[in-house]
């Protein structure tokens, strides 16, 4: 359970209304190209080991994160059930501005990083992987905040980690499979645009979902039973 809620949120972090719009952007300095001309980059397998090298640059800042969040959980580890209440009320306000019902105005400042000159020339596409994930947009940051929080809430580093981990695979998935379609890129990109508003609002509403259950300490009960079941 918490492994599927992690990659599901990685996945809607991918679909977020600040960060679908940017693929072709992201791909093109990746490619070396502009976005206008991605269809026609000379070499797609070139395109795609870059792409997984700018995959594993936003991946090790995350999961990086994930360390530094549990490892100062654990010093309040005697608080606990606090944490948990505090950052499932947390979780549940960040649902609350994904649906639209509630405006957070911080949140609504874009801290996108891109770097300038030519395409491809002045930054690698680790580096740019790296500085995807500490300049996260505001669409992507309350989703990646929730899985943060959860992670700091698990009672062990390596549970943090494994959350982290499987979030970055859920956002790596459909960034790689984005650079093996870039010759139709766009066309796809144009379908799953139109669905934007209804994507934000049921990742709001699991959000919502998710924190009145970490607030409960539910979460943690609910994946036990679900491992029984499964066994």
């Amino acid at each position: 359970m918490d492994i599927l809620l992690a990659f599901s949120a990685g996945l809607l972090s991918f679909l977020s209304p600040c960060v679908l719009p940017l693929i072709p952007v992201y791909l093109s300095y990746i490619a070396g190209t502009s976005a206008t001309d991605l269809k026609n980059s000379p070499n797609k397998l070139t395109v795609i080991s870059q792409t997984a090298l700018f995959i594993l640059g936003f991946s090790i800042l995350f999961v990086l994160l994930g360390i530094s969040v549990s490892s100062v959980s654990r010093l309040l580890s005697e608080h606990m059930r606090l944490v948990q209440q505090i950052g499932g009320a947390l979780i549940v306000v960040f649902g609350l501005h994904m649906t639209g019902l509630l405006r957070i105005k911080l949140l609504y400042s874009e801290k996108r990083f891109l770097p300038s000159g030519s395409p491809g020339k002045k930054a690698g596409a680790l580096v740019l992987g790296m500085a995807f994930a500490v300049g996260w947009t505001p669409c992507i940051g309350p989703i990646l905040s929730s899985i943060l929080i959860y992670a700091g809430s698990m009672a062990t580093l390596g549970k943090g980690v494994l959350l982290l981990s499987m979030y970055a695979l859920g956002l790596a998935v459909p960034f790689l499979l984005s650079a093996v379609l870039i010759d139709n890129l766009s066309a796809y990109l144009r379908k799953v645009t139109k669905h934007l508003p209804k994507i934000s609002l049921v990742s709001g509403a699991v959000m919502m979902l998710m924190g009145v259950l970490v607030f409960t300490n539910q979460l943690e009960v609910f994946s036990k039973y679900a491992g029984l079941i499964q066994l």
